[in-house]
């Protein structure tokens, strides 16, 4: 199995209580991390290949908890509308002109944004699956994939057929790279009796549930005025929690909600710029955290966005936290790097595979490329990284010991055919839009 140790000038492992270690090492052997440490004389006499990143910060790969990655195909198509005219006068309609090889190529665009910007892993939840699974195993990235569930009741029963064979179909694929989730859309789009179907098949073939919940006041007013209840006890009166839960946004959830979620052991993932862009509401995130609840970070998809950059992310929900806030300690630099990494994998359940570079774990990391006028000088490479960097500081990434992103240019496949099948796909979804 092939070693390779690579020579940085700052290393973040992320590991529990770890400080942040200069002029250190990683050594890899085949797909997993076999030591980290400060680099001495001698740590790479057994090296096959030793990768000379002195000028690069090194840390694991972002962790991108929520997005619809194909809906790049959107981009800038549906801008500046709330969510509930948004996804009906503008989303909805396009998606349902949307064929396989739309999804191919939007997923393959969307995966490329994400690499290029030091994402390695993401969970998505759209359609097409199998098309998206084709997409992920192609490009070597790390995904977790929802087929979305909503709509009538013979709808969701269809549907949730199609996700349990594609998680059957795609599990321990593409080197083990692929996991599966069963993906009701939310509360206002699934009726009881989907809910409870879907909780069944989730408990029959233990998997795991990502839904939307409460990202807007509509949502809790809908709620509210169809059965009685604010979303989460609507969900929680239909087993949902019974099996673990990814929660997309959380924005309008109360004290009594967050510390129901909290025993519950709901993880949730948080969409700042989604939120701040659809004015959804500002998530309470410093309290969600405070009651315990692993909350990770996400992007959303590009058409809501409109960028799948997580530095962004972590930028965003950093001030935004403070401001709401009014405390300039709240939600410091360490804690949304954090978000983005190791909460991020535990919120995917792959905390034990992912999301800190420690020994035994997989080989996903990314080098930011120090060398740059806003990176200079790092007297704290956290901070430098959550409130200066930018995802197109990414100089490399690694997935699985393998390298996907040198020199920031993807390494394997096409990126110009890509963006080009990409644009005619999305070109010829606006012009059916427009009745052309």
């Amino acid at each position: 199995m092939p070693t390779e140790v690579i020579h940085c000038a700052w290393l973040l492992t992320m590991a529990e209580g770890a400080e942040p270690i200069p002029d250190a090492y990683v050594k890899i052997v085949d797909d997993k991390i076999v030591e980290v440490g400060p680099w001495q004389d001698g740590v790479a006499a057994d090296a096959d290949v030793v990768t000379d990143a002195r000028t690069k910060l090194v840390l694991p790969g972002l962790v991108n908890t929520h997005t619809h990655a194909a809906m790049v195909l959107f981009r800038s198509l549906g801008d500046d509308y709330p969510l509930y005219t948004w996804l009906q006068e503008k989303i909805w309609p396009l998606e349902a002109n949307l064929t396989a090889e739309d999804v191919y190529y939007g997923t393959r665009l969307a995966i490329n944004e994400m690499l290029c910007s030091g994402t390695t892993t993401f969970a998505d939840q759209y359609f097409f699956m199998d098309e998206v699974a084709e997409a992920v195993a192609e490009s070597g990235i790390r995904a977790v994939l929802s087929r979305g569930l909503l709509g009538s009741d013979a709808e969701v029963e269809t549907k949730l057929e199609e996700a349990i064979e594609q998680a059957k179909k795609w599990k321990g694929k593409a080197d083990g790279r692929i996991t599966a989730m069963l993906g009701p859309h939310a509360p206002y789009t699934l009726s009881p009796a989907a809910l409870r179907q879907i909780v069944t098949a989730a408990r029959h073939y233990q998997l795991s549930l990502h839904i939307h919940v409460a990202e807007t006041r509509d949502e809790l007013e809908e709620i509210g005025k169809n059965y009685g209840k604010r979303p989460v006890a609507y969900l929680a009166e239909h087993g949902l929690f019974s099996r673990p839960v990814l929660m997309a946004h959380g924005v309008w959830l109360d004290e009594g909600e967050i510390s129901y979620l909290a025993k519950q052991k709901v993880a949730v993932a948080h969409n700042p710029s989604s939120n701040m862009k659809l004015a959804s509401g500002i998530a309470p995130v410093a309290q969600l955290l405070k009651a315990g609840i692993t909350v990770s970070l996400g992007t959303d998809g590009a058409a809501s966005n409109n960028r799948l950059d997580m530095f962004t992310e972590m930028r965003t929900a950093s001030l935004l936290q403070k401001v709401a806030n009014n405390d300039p300690t709240v939600l410091p630099a360490e804690t949304a790097l954090k978000m983005a990494t190791i909460d991020g994998a535990r919120a995917l359940g792959l905390g034990d595979q992912i999301g800190s570079l420690e020994p035994g774990k997989k080989a996903d990391l990314i080098m930011i490329d120090l060398e740059q006028n806003h990176l200079t000088p790092c007297f704290n490479p956290a901070s430098l990284l959550v409130y200066s960097a930018r995802g197109s500081d990414v100089a490399a990434v690694m997935v699985n010991g393998k390298w996907l992103v040198k020199e920031g240019r993807i390494l394997a496949g096409d990126e110009e055919k890509v963006r080009t099948a990409a644009a005619e796909c999305a070109k010829r979804l606006a012009q059916l839009q427009q009745g052309k």
